[in-house]
């Protein structure tokens, strides 16, 4: 059930074509990273943050995972851990991490994570200064969003299907 408005979407194939990289694989090579991303489970619901409509950003108005950009050295766990503290003040610690995989995008790589928190954590969501709204919605719904953001929906499908397997 969503807590926002938002029009449903149609399905769409995803097709994700990305590079994956370990940390480790990352430093010997020389890598960096842009960002990152974090998917924020509350309860059995999904955190989302209505993009700012913004022309000059890119997916506007689309459907997005609290994260962003680095911020001098920090790690990629800080990184999401404190854009996610930014965007919608929940305080997520990097014990509560239970998923991390790296991609490699057109502008380099970035970094996604996925981690859950009670239900009652909802209480103390507060949409910072970046975004329209905030809703929680079933993962489902995220993957066939016409305005979820592509390569997250892909990303999020890879998290639910590796959660999948070890849970069956």
């Amino acid at each position: 059930m969503r807590e926002s408005h938002g029009a449903a979407g149609g399905l769409r194939v995803a097709s994700a074509t990305e590079i994956v990289f370990r940390r480790s694989d990352m430093v010997r090579a020389g890598m960096t990273f842009n960002g990152a991303k974090l998917a924020l489970f509350i309860g059995d619901r999904l955190l989302v943050i209505e993009r700012d409509a913004y022309p000059h950003i890119p997916y506007p108005g689309h459907w997005d995972f609290p994260g962003g950009g680095r911020e001098g050295a920090e790690t990629p766990e800080t990184c999401a851990l404190r854009e996610t503290e930014e965007e919608v003040g929940l305080l997520v610690h990097e014990a509560d991490l239970v998923w991390r995989q790296s991609y490699a995008r057109p502008n380099g790589v970035v970094w996604f994570f996925a981690a859950h928190l009670p239900a009652m954590r909802e209480r103390d969501i507060r949409l910072g200064d970046e975004g329209q709204s905030w809703a929680l919605v079933p993962p489902e719904w995220y993957i066939a969003h016409d305005l979820a953001v592509p390569h997250f929906a892909d990303y999020l499908q890879a998290y639910l299907s590796h959660r999948d397997t070890i849970s069956a």
